[in-house]
């Protein structure tokens, strides 16, 4: 085995507590019982909905990568682009959830006409 090999450390990158690592995963399990409760009680307006669990969703993602993958320890070149991706993603979906408005009249009529031929 040549030096090179011999002296590279891989080393271990940044050992987490077991307290912080369970209380993600608490939060991690808390975040996941209120959005089926929310999706099975509706006490949130329509339309506001979507938006309440795509904000759990986000939050659940940031801690997954933040402390199961450690970013929170990373270098911020991987945390911008953690965050622009996130940015790029949410435009995505205001702009598809925006231009779905533009013909959900035509969507219900279809269902409409659809329930009083059965």
């Amino acid at each position: 085995m040549t030096e090179a090999h011999e002296d590279h450390n891989h080393g271990f990158a940044h050992a987490m507590s077991p307290v912080i690592l369970l209380g993600v995963f608490g939060a991690l399990i808390f975040l996941t019982v209120v959005t089926v409760f929310l999706a099975r009680n509706p006490i949130i307006p329509p339309g506001f909905d979507i938006i309440i669990a795509m904000t759990i969703a986000t939050i659940k993602a940031s801690l997954v990568v933040l402390f199961f993958m450690h970013l929170i320890h990373d270098k911020g070149l991987n945390a911008i682009m953690f965050i622009f991706s996130f940015v790029f993603v949410a435009l995505f979906l205001v702009f598809t959830i925006s231009d779905s408005d533009q013909y959900q009249h035509r969507i219900s009529d279809h269902e409409m006409s659809t329930e009083a031929t059965q």
